[in-house]
């Protein structure tokens, strides 16, 4: 297996939420940019309106075209705890347009960490088979008004700092900020809270979301999630992509881990 470090290309910082009460948790990953936009600050900035329609393209130009795997490491830490109560790797396959299986690779610690990442990943291949223009969670116009905040550094990359504020109280959808790639016009990092969360159980979900280039393919690299679950205290879960296969890897193993999955989810 090849390191991660040597395939990732600028490295950046979609979303999830994280739900417990009855072990239950369901995160969604977003990949997106967009809202609504009047006017920026400054000399030579583009106007709010160019940054969310150069974003909103630039998305749509870097949807994945081929076909690739990653493997995930999940980590679980419950309330004022330092080390994680459960770790999970799990295999996740994607073969354009909307295929997406996944396969859990190894597991210890707790079985609640399984559960939800289980609930994560199924959530995910569910989201994969529907439509870029039906996603209620892409961080577009449709879901979003946004606010020019400045500019900002991160990872040594140059960003435009954006307001997220959701259209509608969703538990899809974080009330937030957004650091726009000013290159790219790629969002490289989004955080905030989860705009309606999804039990009476968490007060708050606030999540944090990274993306970069993995072969030339952008993808969410790494995720956190921490909710204040009533009477218990914060959770968080965490995710980030250990390695990045090519098609190759893909097109070999893959109708083999569609049928191991299927099977595993009908029991």
């Amino acid at each position: 297996m090849r390191s991660l470090a040597a395939k990732t290309v600028g490295l950046g910082n979609t979303t999830g939420l994280l739900k417990f009460g009855l072990l239950n948790l369901l995160l969604c990953a977003f990949l997106g940019s967009g809202a609504v936009g009047q006017k920026s600050s400054g000399s030579g900035t583009p106007s709010l309106a160019t940054i969310i329609e150069g974003m909103e393209r630039a998305q749509s130009d870097v949807r994945p075209q081929v076909a690739y795997q990653l493997i995930r490491e999940y980590r679980l830490f419950g309330a004022k705890s330092s080390s994680s109560d459960s770790e999970v790797v799990a295999e996740v396959d994607f073969r354009p347009p909307s295929s997406k299986h996944y396969n859990i690779q190894t597991r210890s610690g707790s079985s609640r960490g399984e559960q939800i990442v289980r609930r994560i990943l199924d959530h995910e291949v569910e989201a994969a088979t529907k439509p870029a223009e039906t996603h209620t969670a892409a961080v577009n116009t449709d879901n979003y008004d946004f606010t020019y905040l400045g500019e900002s550094m991160l990872d040594n990359q140059a960003c435009y700092l954006l307001g997220l504020k959701p259209k509608r109280k969703d538990k899809d959808l974080i009330s937030g900020q957004a650091w726009v790639d000013k290159h790219s016009l790629l969002v490289r990092h989004m955080e905030g809270e989860v705009a309606k969360t999804p039990s009476w159980w968490l007060k708050t979900v606030r999540v944090k979301l990274a993306f970069a280039y993995l072969e030339g393919t952008w993808l969410q690299t790494n995720m956190e999630a921490v909710a204040d679950v009533r009477f218990v205290g914060p959770h968080t879960l965490t995710s980030r992509v250990l390695d990045y296969r090519g098609a190759e890897v893909v097109a070999s193993r893959l109708p083999i881990r569609s049928v191991s999955h299927v099977a595993e989810r009908k029991h």
